[in-house]
């Protein structure tokens, strides 16, 4: 993100008075909370959604106040960096919430804007836990499972109910009265269209995930490691997915510096046909888990700013950073962290994930564990468990 980008002086009024606000400031929360919108709005034409999201949400009707997406970051030192960005686009939507009173909100991930929010509208006496009107739900709550646990009473404390996507996610918060429930992964659901599917004669997949920042430090090792893959597997092709225009230009930005590489190299903007791949090498982000789900062989890739991977290993207590890994307990896709993510060994892991058809069987029988743990019981979905607050 640049700090060149501009901070509205204010949010566009709403068209009308507003049913929903949704808040989601990643590729991958604007992508599962348009699901949300399309389906509630199949069901209620009439239903009045506005968002701070990003083009997804637009489509699927919402009226988008500001796109969130275009500014996404990670990592205690960039967040730091931005600070003043952040702090002007927060106070603005608190001025827009009190102004224009939705008559829910639902925050969806993000937790480092959304749980500031929550707590500032608690504060101003807009929320129901602060007296006021407003309802405010959680859908894809933050990972307390992993670190600031605590946050789950300040979570009590702010929020009127949480829709989790991972079962074991419900008993993180046992020992609060904040109603949770488990409504089933996104790209669990029966009719949820993976963006991959495995094809063995298929170029590989690289993907560094939606974040500029990250591109910019991952992509590079992606490519160093497709190289050293290309000397064994010398025909070996490679496929780019990117979310947003932005990213696409930070992609041929670090692609021209490897002009080795730029005929073997396609850039493809992600869309809803499935894509297909033999192999991948990929960041940790939610994008490796639908890699997962469709059974693709590989690895994933990691590397943020020395002093914010410092700082997340004090904090951060788990034994992998791939969600998949986690789900199942053991490294479905080998991790390769700051140091670890070295050419030779990737390139490696993408020769092993091609040539070996224990790879790609170990995949296919991961995704099939995957998916059943990731289906709820009960069959509700998070379009019914957000209805029900739009209803209370």
């Amino acid at each position: 993100m640049s700090d060149s980008i501009p901070i509205p002086v204010d949010l566009p009024a709403p068209e009308g008075p507003v049913d929903l606000l949704l808040v989601a400031g990643e590729h991958s929360g604007d992508e599962h909370a348009a699901e949300l919108v399309a389906e509630l709005r199949a069901r209620d034409p009439n239903l009045r959604v506005a968002c701070l999201g990003g083009v997804r949400l637009q489509a699927a009707g919402a009226q988008l106040l500001y796109d969130l997406t275009a500014v996404s970051i990670v990592g205690f030192v960039e967040v730091l960096r931005h600070y003043g960005f952040f702090k002007s686009l927060f106070d603005r939507t608190v001025d827009w919430i009190e102004r224009h009173r939705p008559r829910q909100i639902c925050f969806v991930d993000y937790p480092g804007f959304n749980l500031r929010l929550a707590e500032r509208l608690r504060r101003r006496g807009l929320s129901r836990k602060g007296g006021g009107s407003i309802a405010l739900s959680y859908y894809i709550g933050p990972q307390i499972w992993a670190w600031k646990a605590k946050r789950r009473f300040q979570m009590e404390a702010t929020l009127d109910r949480l829709g989790v996507i991972f079962p074991f996610e419900v008993d993180c918060f046992a020992d609060t009265g904040l109603p949770v429930e488990f409504v089933g992964h996104p790209f669990a659901k029966s009719a949820h269209r993976l963006p991959f599917v495995h094809a063995k004669e298929a170029p590989a997949l690289l993907l560094p995930g939606s974040r500029r920042q990250a591109v910019g430090r991952i992509f590079p090792l992606l490519l160093a490691g497709f190289r050293e893959a290309l000397a064994d597997l010398p025909d070996l092709r490679a496929r780019v997915v990117y979310p947003s225009e932005g990213i696409r230009r930070v992609l041929e930005a670090v692609l021209a510096q490897h002009a080795d590489l730029k005929e073997r190299v396609e850039l493809v903007e992600k869309d809803d046909e499935p894509l297909p791949a033999s192999a991948v090498l990929m960041s940790s982000g939610t994008m490796s888990l639908s890699v997962a789900l469709s059974g693709i062989p590989g690895a994933i890739v990691y590397r943020l700013n020395p002093l914010s991977y410092w700082l997340g290993r004090a904090l951060v207590r788990i034994d992998y950073i791939g969600i998949s890994n986690l789900l199942l307990k053991r490294p479905l896709h080998p991790e390769y962290i700051q140091g670890a993510a070295q050419p030779k060994a990737l390139g490696a892991e993408l020769s092993r994930a091609l040539r070996e058809p224990k790879a790609a069987a170990e995949a296919a029988a991961g995704a099939s564990e995957l998916r059943e743990l990731l289906r709820p019981d009960h069959g509700t979905s998070a379009a019914d468990w957000l209805e029900r607050g739009l209803r209370e």
